[in-house]
């Protein structure tokens, strides 16, 4: 990819082990996410900078290191299966009402002031459904299948330090997976866990009101 001045790669470090006799960490950089500058408000001390996601990449090669690292990436994208695309259709509408279902729970859901957004799925979701953005190639852009089978990975009102934990887990094995019908099953199992957690928050919240 040519290098332009609104984009930028956000990467994951993942610790490695070089060997049994090693005493200090090591890591290795194992995703990418292309991320585009949308807008750059300028404050009196620093910038509030407002980004997106383009879609994952993989680190070909570190170039340099100063004065912020730089590199060549390539984009990953699914393995598309046109034989299964009317069944991944449908899966995308039953992740779509699901995700609406479990938002319009989230919201009913008493949260203290320092907590999460409530609407983190919502934005996801529409995020996934937004046009490409122009400043980005083709080939650095999933489908739109692909972008909403990713929707459903947000943390929900009320999470604890575990249930992120799993969720780290759950993204990295997201963005493992090349078939898009298989990280639809995922958010599905996810988003399904997380209706039955706000749904119990919510009985117990009602219970305390009484």
């Amino acid at each position: 990819m040519k290098r332009k001045k609104n984009m930028f790669v956000h990467f994951i470090l993942d610790p490695i082990s070089i060997s049994e006799e090693a005493t200090e960490a090591s890591f290795a950089a194992r995703y990418g996410c292309l991320v585009l500058i949308e807008n750059v408000e300028r404050l009196d001390i620093g910038a509030l900078v407002s980004i997106r996601g383009a879609g994952r990449v993989k680190i070909s090669r570190i170039l340099g290191a100063d004065p912020y690292l730089s590199g060549e990436v390539r984009p990953i994208q699914d393995r598309f299966n046109y034989e299964s695309s009317d069944e991944i259709t449908s899966k995308i509408s039953n992740l779509k009402e699901s995700i609406k279902n479990l938002n319009s729970l989230e919201i009913k859901l008493k949260a203290p002031d320092d907590s999460l957004l409530q609407t983190r799925l919502f934005n996801s979701l529409k995020w996934a459904e937004d046009e490409p953005p122009g400043e980005c190639e083709e080939s650095f852009f999933p489908s739109l299948q692909e972008r909403l089978s990713f929707a459903a990975f947000q943390p929900v009102s009320g999470v604890t330090q575990s249930e992120l934990s799993r969720l780290q887990q759950e993204k990295l094995k997201a963005m493992d997976i090349k078939d898009t019908m298989e990280r639809l099953k995922l958010s599905m199992g996810l988003i399904k866990e997380n209706i039955s957690s706000i749904a119990a928050k919510l009985a117990i919240q009602s219970l305390d009101i009484r």
